[in-house]
């Protein structure tokens, strides 16, 4: 359900997309099972910086552009407002989960941190429920006011 371009000048790399999914699925798990909240608090700055600043903010980019650099060189690509789209909802659970952590009711925080994790190994297994998100936004915002959809025609690689 993403898109996804052959080209890299100014998509987002898929292994560095796999490897956000990955850190957020991996974090999440460790900060469950040691019951840190502050893995998640970590995360969260995380990918928030992502959402504000894009690939310029977004350690994950910036650290796997060079531990990735020759599978990135060739990998197709997503398009970064569909990245920037999922690292929204995960940024909004993950805040969400913060507030709960900070009001005294861990079990929201995990739950809600735990759909991160839920939508990110599902990502890894192949349907990005983000990605059909994103599709529904732009498919109805372009029913309801006309607009041209955000998704771009790119053949799958």
């Amino acid at each position: 359900m993403s898109t996804i371009s052959t080209t890299t000048c100014t998509g987002i790399p898929l292994p560095i997309v796999k490897l956000n999914r990955w850190v957020l699925l991996i974090g999440i798990i460790a900060a469950i099972l040691f019951q840190q909240p502050i893995v998640s608090f970590v995360l969260f700055l995380i990918i928030i910086a992502a959402v504000l600043f894009g690939k310029q903010g977004s350690l994950i980019f910036i650290i796997g552009s060079r531990l990735l650099a020759k599978q990135n060189k060739d990998a197709a690509t997503e398009d970064p407002r569909l990245m920037r789209f999922n690292n929204s909802i995960a940024a909004i659970l993950l805040g969400g989960a913060q507030i709960a952590f900070l009001s005294g009711a861990p079990l929201v925080g995990w739950i809600l941190s735990g759909v991160v994790a839920v939508a990110a190994s599902i990502a890894l297994a192949g349907f990005c429920f983000g990605c059909f998100l994103f599709y529904q936004f732009n498919l109805q915002r372009f029913k309801l006011f006309g607009k041209t959809p955000q998704i771009n025609e790119q053949k799958r690689a």
